[in-house]
């Protein structure tokens, strides 16, 4: 019987799927938006949620409970920017944007994005401008 049972298995043994959902998260958190799977962003939308609502407590304890799950340095971003602005919103922080299928295997790909978090443009690195050569 499936009583109570409302998490998705992926395919993947219980550990693979804690450190593939922690990869997940922790790459939203840095990019601030992920291309993947429907599957996968569903399932890493429940936990990007639940770091969240740790981020909008902003305790030492919540602190820790957010490392175990995703990196030190997403911890940081995640309670220095993306808690304080989400502190107005109740839930539903993270969106799913349909994309459509995959060309390999048809699968059905998404983005996975914050709501209020701006997504940080990629810096462009300036070509150094080589000195003109002058006839002497």
């Amino acid at each position: 019987m499936r009583h109570k049972v409302n998490r998705s298995k992926l395919g993947r043994s219980s550990a693979h799927r804690e450190r593939l959902m922690g990869a997940l998260v922790g790459g939203l958190i840095r990019e601030r938006k992920i291309t993947t799977t429907a599957p996968k962003a569903k399932a890493a939308r429940r936990l990007a949620d639940k770091m969240i609502g740790l981020a909008k407590r902003n305790t030492v304890a919540a602190r820790r409970q957010a490392a175990s799950e995703v990196g030190q340095k997403e911890v940081r971003i995640l309670f220095d920017e993306l808690g304080p602005l989400c502190q107005n919103r109740s839930s539903g922080y993270t969106r799913i944007v349909r994309l459509g299928t995959r060309v390999g295997d048809g699968a059905e790909m998404v983005i996975l994005e914050w709501v209020d978090a701006v997504v940080p443009s990629k810096k462009k690195r300036k070509k150094k401008e080589k000195p003109e050569k002058t006839e002497a």
